[in-house]
């Protein structure tokens, strides 16, 4: 018998037939004799729905209210839930994040867990219940109620996971586990049995649209076993996140080829080469919380020197403004930038005790015309700035070099 964190997204309970469904996977689990807690996410489209509404009154929402409103459609999700399990023959108890005390930071609409009380579940555990805890919610130290931010459902499922030290997560999503790559790009993609907690991240970081990251950071954290499943299909392990092992030494050097649409690149030409200009070049955008990605700065010459940088693709209008008001300032001979950029990358723990595979990357798509803009690597990552319109064909010669398709 084990203690299982079981998440759903929003899709697998966007109905009520769909909820009816999880239902009954939760009581065949249960059968098994296994304690269970059920993290569900709000309907799909709820969240967006109960946001636009929000910004019908008030075209900037107050961060407190916008959090009271965002939260009540996990609240709705819980009780019929609750109800579905009880049709299905269970006890079942359902709970809010604050019912439960899932005590957070005061940062409204992104909130951090701080703690989580766990004796209200343990005592319904004991007497048999399933738990129903609503995602994405808590409260502060006054009460007032908070939200973790998009996706927070899976952050909630893990932290309660490493709370009550349960034997696996499972995050059930639209998808049967982690992939080699996006399938819709490159049909020959091969689901992974096992992937480690850093290659997820990276994954995740890198484009990979499976896990929230702040949850695959949680779970490395805690060392709490993710294990990613379909709410569509009853068949199938999944795939295991988990801390590295011997045994994966000898897997694969690559494990996934990951790919980011959302990038914009910025150039500032002929700056000053000289001590402290990038913080120059890069603290007004970061005042303007814009993030950036990927940093070059190029050999000086003549006493000057080019700077470029990567942001999302969202920040590229507001981040070139800013960029040309202080390249003046800095005497820079002007300020360039593209928006039909992409990034790919590949990701695996193998790199560390294989050499060649930056070469090998660089050589396979120099052999098929695409030019490499800007370079990044991680002692387990290598990340390829190229233009927009070779992305499918780098993933996909990429994704053959590193002899990850099907069956391999």
């Amino acid at each position: 018998m084990a203690l299982i964190v079981q998440k759903f997204g929003g899709t697998s309970v966007a109905s009520t037939d769909r909820i009816k469904n999880v239902a009954k996977r939760v009581a065949r689990w249960k059968a098994q004799g296994h304690d269970i807690i059920v993290v569900p996410s709000a309907m799909s489209g709820e969240t967006n729905r109960l946001i636009a509404l929000a910004k019908e009154i008030s075209t900037a929402p107050d961060p407190r209210e916008l959090d009271v409103i965002a939260s009540t459609g996990e609240q709705v999700t819980i009780g019929l839930l609750a109800m579905a399990l009880k049709e299905e023959g269970l006890k079942a108890k359902s709970y809010t994040g604050p019912q439960v005390r899932v005590l957070t930071d005061s940062t409204f609409t992104k909130a951090r867990i701080l703690q989580i009380d766990d004796q209200k579940i343990r005592k319904d555990l004991a007497d048999d219940h399933v738990i129903v805890v609503a995602g994405f919610q808590g409260a502060d130290e006054e009460g007032n109620i908070t939200t973790l931010g998009r996706g927070g459902s899976d952050t909630s499922a893990v932290a309660l996971a490493a709370a009550l030290k349960a034997d696996e997560c499972q995050i059930y999503t639209d998808v049967d586990g982690v992939y080699t790559t996006d399938p819709r790009v490159e049909p020959a993609a091969r689901k992974l049995d096992t992937i480690t907690f850093e290659e997820m991240l990276e994954m995740a970081s890198l484009g990979s649209k499976v896990l929230q990251i702040r949850s695959v950071e949680f779970a490395g954290k805690y060392k709490v076993k993710l294990r990613v499943l379909s709410s569509f299909q009853d068949e199938g392990e999944g795939t295991l996140i988990t801390v590295e092992e011997d045994k994966q030494m000898e897997q694969p050097i690559i494990s996934g080829i990951a790919f980011n649409r959302d990038e914009a690149k910025l150039t500032v030409l002929g700056i000053p080469d000289r001590p402290g200009i990038a913080y120059q070049v890069l603290g007004p955008i970061a005042d303007a919380n814009i993030d950036v990605d990927m940093i070059i700065q190029n050999i000086g010459h003549d006493g000057t020197t080019d700077f470029s940088f990567t942001v999302n693709r969202s920040e590229y209008a507001k981040a070139m403004d800013i960029l040309k008001a202080s390249g003046e300032k800095l005497g820079a001979r002007g300020v360039v930038g593209d928006n039909k950029i992409c990034k790919v990358s590949a990701v695996g723990v193998g790199m560390r005790s294989h050499p060649g595979v930056a070469s090998k990357m660089f050589n396979v798509l120099g052999a098929e015309g695409i030019n490499i803009q800007m370079i990044s690597t991680s002692e387990i990552k290598i990340s390829v700035v190229v233009e927009e319109k070779y992305l499918e064909l780098a993933v996909r010669v990429l994704h053959k070099a590193f002899g990850l398709e099907q069956g391999e």
